[in-house]
């Protein structure tokens, strides 16, 4: 497991107090959840853009919620 120091303002450490007692987490917790949201987000940002060029190729295919159950 790493272990990372980082360094805050005085401006983000009270954001960061704010949001702690806001989320009812500590620190840690809050700053790994943040990183993982944000990772999430790129995922999904990728998932759409290449779905889009999907779609200006003419390749993109739509299936109904049957066919994805097999009903």
């Amino acid at each position: 497991m790493g272990v990372i120091s980082i360094r805050f303002n005085a401006r983000e450490e009270k954001v960061l107090k704010k949001l702690t007692d806001h989320f009812n987490e500590d620190r840690s917790k809050l700053l790994k959840r943040s990183v993982m949201e944000m990772y999430e987000d790129l995922l999904d940002r990728k998932a759409i853009s290449d779905f889009e060029l999907k779609e200006k190729e003419g390749k993109a295919r739509f299936v109904t919620a049957e066919q994805v159950l097999g009903q």
